[in-house]
């Protein structure tokens, strides 16, 4: 405003100055930062095109002690933003979840079991089913069952089975699969007084002893084998039942046995 007054009314510096209150400096001073800012633009620009990983800080460190470059982080900064280069993708937004239940420790055996399927694939190909029963209380293995197909009057005969020698239990924990969350399953616990836990979903570790349980047969079972018919399965998941019950140390139990522990109660 003070250049157009001097240049339109011809009147001096001074006057131009007094009267929009700026000092004469103020009114000689001409902009020496504008081909610096461009260069820092550049830079920014550069940096960040290279490296699509690096933000503000590693693009400021790098020009200062690499290049060595005396630009206050301030001025750079401010250049930053005004590229758009501080704006964040947008994060993944999490799913609100509620606390999980704490997990039950039973203090005597049939007070609960818990049950799980499992997947392999023999030689041709084609896909089995393990259904798998554990004892929660001395982590016994109680019945591993292959079949190509598992629906609910399956594993309803396994759970006879295993009940006429063991006896029953009060509870048994599950997840939320088809064949556990059928009326023709729950109908027969109902008729035979047991209770059905069913875990909240995507909490696996509420039937977390069947899980380690699983990963103990993964490992020790189905992956050292390669089977070539659902019979072959089966023997081979009795023989390793039977070892990992009267055999293999368990760490959870002190490094005993599941029927040691058995034996003990």
């Amino acid at each position: 405003m003070a250049k157009k007054v001097v240049e339109e009314k011809k009147c001096t510096i001074r006057v131009a100055c007094e009267a929009f209150r700026i000092s004469e400096n103020c009114y000689r001073y001409e902009t020496k930062l504008s081909t610096e800012n461009e260069q820092i633009a550049d830079w920014l620009l550069r940096l960040t095109t290279t490296y699509r990983r690096w933000g503000f800080g590693l693009c400021f460190a790098y020009l200062r002690n690499v290049k060595g470059f005396e630009w206050n982080h301030k001025r750079v900064y401010r250049i930053y933003r005004e590229l758009e280069l501080n704006l964040r993708i947008k994060p993944r937004k999490r799913l609100k979840r509620d606390k999980p239940d704490a997990l039950e420790t039973p203090q005597s055996i049939n007070e609960i079991w818990s049950m799980d399927f499992m997947s392999d694939s023999l030689t041709d190909g084609r896909k089995i089913r393990t259904f798998n029963l554990i004892d929660d209380y001395n982590r016994e293995a109680l019945g591993i069952e292959v079949d190509f197909s598992l629906p609910s009057p399956r594993v309803i005969r396994s759970l006879e089975q295993v009940i006429e020698w063991r006896g029953k239990p009060s509870c048994i924990r599950c997840d939320n699969g088809p064949e556990y969350a059928s009326s023709e399953l729950m109908s027969w616990a109902a008729a035979q007084d047991i209770r059905l836990l069913f875990i909240q979903p995507g909490k696996p570790t509420q039937n977390a002893y069947i899980e380690r349980f699983n990963r103990t047969a993964r490992h020790e079972w189905l992956d050292l084998h390669l089977f070539e018919s659902i019979e072959q399965a089966q023997v081979l998941a009795t023989q390793w039942m039977w070892s990992y019950n009267h055999e293999r140390p368990h760490t959870a139990l002190g490094g005993i046995t599941p029927q040691m522990k058995l034996e003990a109660a």
